[in-house]
């Protein structure tokens, strides 16, 4: 089994609908139910703010804090982590927008948000992502990432390098100074950060799909069957070093093609999560949305057992309205898988009954107006 880490203490100050609150948890999941608008998703999005990242919404720090809170929020955590325990620290200094968000642990400030990938993996699933399969490639692309960042800590950074030099080197075209020892320069830099992106999420596919093909998820949820496309396609079996020199060469001879179209059109940038339900042989965005869910909790429990076989520890799950739209059998089976991972979940939703399946494995924590209570 692996390694549970739980939050055992949550305080938030400023925070959305949150003035103040301070909850003592345990190691059991923990369910959030109330009306909508009451907060539960707000509770979650502050967990999700101990991952690098704008957490589950993406909002702007400056939306975050509390309406009329001009000195920013605050979250802070006490967990069994990854590396023992640990107090996590994080927040604005003030609301304006355009705040930095502030790192600290155990009372030290990080260098970076990378660091609390040393502490926990926190992965989530919103309703939010339910147009995944319909919505344009960035999304999918988006996901992928995350996907990646949880097993490689350094895709993060490779992609802000990529998405740098590929605004200095749009930059020069557009502007008409294609100074060739320039322009190779940058090109060089993207060729070596992007084909390591996409080895990385093609490693994360083959990953997940022999995780898939052994364990099937109990068979509760369909399989997805994942490819990329867009970029590269079928060349992938080749050296890194070929690969680089040929993407350098696609940048190359694309230059005036590119300055008239004001961006690089070839890149990982380019690229697309491709899905399919694979009982079907199907496209996903040609199954039906009660499918289409299926095959998302099914590849998100997937990837939470990947993490936890990777790295030893179980990740934390952030599942809002998760079994709104499950029949009784289902969601018994899938609160038996997510208690099967070993790690802490946070489930939200608008009737405790919708989870008495779990039972005396959960805590349950009503919501409302902003406090919360049981």
């Amino acid at each position: 089994m692996p390694h549970k880490v739980f939050l055992s203490r949550l305080k938030l100050s400023d925070f959305r609908n949150y003035a103040a609150l301070s909850l003592d948890l345990d190691a059991r999941h923990v369910v959030l139910t109330g009306d909508n608008g009451a907060g539960k998703t707000n509770l979650m999005e502050a967990v999700s703010l101990l991952s690098p990242g704008r957490g589950l919404r993406r909002a702007a720090y400056a939306d975050v804090a509390r309406v009329r809170a001009d000195t920013g929020f605050s979250v802070f955590a006490e967990l069994d982590g990854m590396d023992g325990p640990v107090e996590i620290g994080t927040g604005t200094a003030g609301a304006e927008e355009g705040q930095a968000r502030r790192l600290r642990i155990n009372g030290t400030t990080a260098k970076s948000v990378d660091e609390l990938l040393d502490h926990l993996r926190v992965l989530w699933l919103t309703p939010a992502m339910d147009g995944l399969f319909t919505g344009g490639s960035s999304d999918r692309r988006r996901f992928l990432d995350r996907l990646v960042l949880s097993l490689d800590p350094e895709h993060g950074r490779r992609a802000t390098d990529y998405e740098r030099a590929m605004r200095s080197r749009n930059k020069l075209l557009s502007e008409g100074r294609a100074d060739p020892v320039w322009l190779t320069g940058l090109e060089r830099q993207m060729a070596e950060l992007g084909i390591s992106m996409a080895l990385a999420r093609q490693e994360m596919l083959g990953l997940l799909a022999a995780l898939v093909d052994k364990n099937h998820e109990g068979g509760v949820f369909p399989v997805a069957d994942l490819a990329l496309s867009g970029f590269l396609d079928g060349e992938w079996h080749r050296p890194a070093f070929d690969l680089e020199e040929q993407y350098l060469e696609m940048m190359k001879n694309g230059r005036y093609r590119d300055a008239s179209a004001g961006r690089t059109l070839d890149g990982p940038h380019r690229s697309d999560l491709l899905i399919r339900h694979r009982t079907k042989n199907m496209e996903a965005e040609r199954c039906s949305t009660g499918e289409q869910k299926a095959l998302l909790v099914g590849l998100v429990l997937a990837h939470a057992r990947l993490v936890a076989n990777m790295t030893g520890h179980a990740p934390v799950l952030l599942l809002d309205e998760i079994a709104a739209h499950l029949d009784e059998g289902r969601r018994s089976d899938l609160f038996d898988l997510v208690d099967d991972l070993g790690g802490q979940a946070f489930m939200t939703g608008t009737d405790q009954s919708m989870f008495s399946a779990l039972g005396a494995r959960a805590r349950y924590l009503t919501v409302a107006n902003g406090t919360v209570s049981g």
